[in-house]
């Protein structure tokens, strides 16, 4: 009973400094950031006619994962084997685990702390320590155990802010998460391309250095009978050597591409064998629900990543300005005590105790001050930080809208050369059939031609990377499209 009395104004306290407690600091608020109504710059090029690009709410989204809107069956197997195996998202994922723990560590802080002591010890006092009778007592040893609680009151709200700081520490993480996904299946797209880019280059040359053996066989026969000259030869001999010069630089290109694709999916290049992609595999989506700029805020992760960044630095300044203020804990402890190990846990063997701490910074050289202007600083940096990265996020989706456009235009300009070059090598070869032109005009026009070919190819494969890029840019929000295309229709 006398317990509880002696007790009971400690719990009193307890209540009312609980209620009394506040948390110091700003309150996070997503900054306002100025939006315009689009992406492009005045006077630059609108998106392409074929492949309707609409810069609007962007609506109702569908559940598919961006890459299938190219209707690439390949590249959909090859995106899930990466999900999968890439040991970037493994790495990202663990820390993401990580960082849910470090939460429940900094709200378990917030708690009362119960633990257990238990001591053994042997002690001797000074005489003097008695004063004048200078009682000399004998050297004893001692025994206790029970049970101590501590209740960090946080009347100033340190350890709330440290917990709002680790919880935005783990959404920073899970966005860095998703922006790694996202770069991850973006690499993916890349280097599936570049092996389709370079396997369609590496046919078409095929093909070139084929027609090249043709005409030296033609040239050979026109020799050996006398109405061609050695000259000719040797420059038909000429440019096939210069066409096989080529083929290696493509044919490392396709294999550097194969190599890190094995990578990106979690594999050495010797332990996987990479499908073999084609351009005709890839579709080119029809259209684009690009959305507005103020809906890419909430849509790009490493934008979502950056302001998580503002909101820690915003918590932290929480976190030092209460350690300007006291810091009080209670703590009451429970002891059973003896000088002999068999008179624990009897009656008289029983003591607590109930005590407040305060700890009031007084003088210290300036250093919580100064960790205060630390984190206002530090929050400013973070905040330009934040709006630096929706500044550039805004000039990507720019630029790939621009690079579509431009890629338009390319592809249809080598559309018409392809068709062009083909015409006159075609005119040229009947034209030396008949005898009414020499060897050189054939090779010159199949020179042409070979060049409009693989720059058909170049165009092809970059309009469709560009177009991964663009949802890239995007946030890789899925976008509802039409009903596809036939397979290898690129414009």
């Amino acid at each position: 009973m006398n317990r509880a009395i002696y007790g009971l104004p400690w719990i009193l306290a307890l209540g009312a400094c609980t209620l009394a407690a506040c948390t110091l600091g700003p309150n996070f608020t997503p900054p306002s950031v100025h939006t315009a109504p689009g992406y492009a710059a005045p006077g630059e090029a609108p998106p392409p006619a074929d492949q309707h690009i609409s810069i609007g709410p962007a609506g109702a989204q569908t559940e598919a994962d961006w890459w299938t809107q190219f209707h690439s069956r390949k590249l959909d197997d090859v995106m899930a084997l990466a999900n999968a195996g890439n040991q970037n998202i493994k790495a990202a994922t663990a820390r993401v685990a990580q960082a849910r723990e470090e939460v429940n560590a900094a709200e378990g802080a917030l708690l009362p702390q119960l633990s257990l002591d238990a001591t053994a010890g042997r002690q001797k006092y000074g005489v003097a320590l008695f004063g004048p009778a200078n009682i000399n007592v004998p050297a004893f040893t001692y025994y206790s155990v029970g049970p101590s609680l501590t209740m960090p009151l946080d009347l100033f709200g340190a350890n709330r802010r440290k917990v709002e700081e680790t919880k935005a520490y783990k959404a920073y993480q899970g966005y860095q998460l998703d922006a790694a996904m996202l770069s991850l299946t973006g690499s993916v797209a890349a280097e599936a391309l570049a092996i389709a880019s370079a396997r369609a280059q590496i046919a078409v040359l095929q093909n070139i250095v084929a027609d090249d053996r043709h005409n030296i066989a033609l040239v050979q026969t026109s020799l050996d009978a006398g109405t061609a000259t050695r000259t000719q030869l040797l420059s038909a001999q000429s440019q096939m050597a210069s066409d096989q010069t080529l083929l290696p630089e493509l044919q490392q290109q396709e294999s550097a591409a194969r190599h890190a694709l094995a990578i990106l999916v979690g594999k050495a290049p010797a332990d996987w064998v990479v499908p073999d992609f084609n351009l005709t595999d890839f579709t080119l989506p029809a259209q684009i629900t690009a959305g507005l700029p103020s809906e890419l805020l909430h849509r790009r992760p490493d934008i979502r990543a950056a302001e998580a960044e503002l909101h820690m630095a915003s918590a932290a300044i929480g976190v030092a300005t209460a350690n300007l203020y006291p810091q009080i804990d209670l703590t009451g402890t429970l002891l059973q005590e003896a000088l002999m190990p068999g008179n624990l846990f009897n009656a008289s063997a029983a003591a607590w105790s109930i005590a407040a701490n305060l700890t009031q910074p007084l003088y210290d050289g300036g250093q919580l001050s100064a960790k205060r202007r630390a984190t206002l600083d530090g929050y400013q940096a973070s905040l330009a930080s934040y709006r630096q990265t929706i500044l550039i996020s805004f000039g990507q989706v720019a630029d790939q809208l621009q690079a579509l456009s431009h890629d338009a235009d390319q592809l249809r300009d080598q559309n018409a050369a392809a068709q062009i070059s083909l015409d006159a090598r075609d005119l040229a070869r009947r034209s030396y059939s008949a005898g009414n032109s020499g060897i050189l005009d054939v090779i010159d026009a199949e020179r042409r031609a070979a060049q409009a070919q693989l720059g058909l190819s170049r165009a092809t494969a970059q309009r469709l990377l560009d177009t991964a890029r663009l949802y890239v840019a995007l946030g890789g929000t899925p976008v509802p499209v039409p009903k596809p295309a036939a397979k290898g229709q690129i414009d």
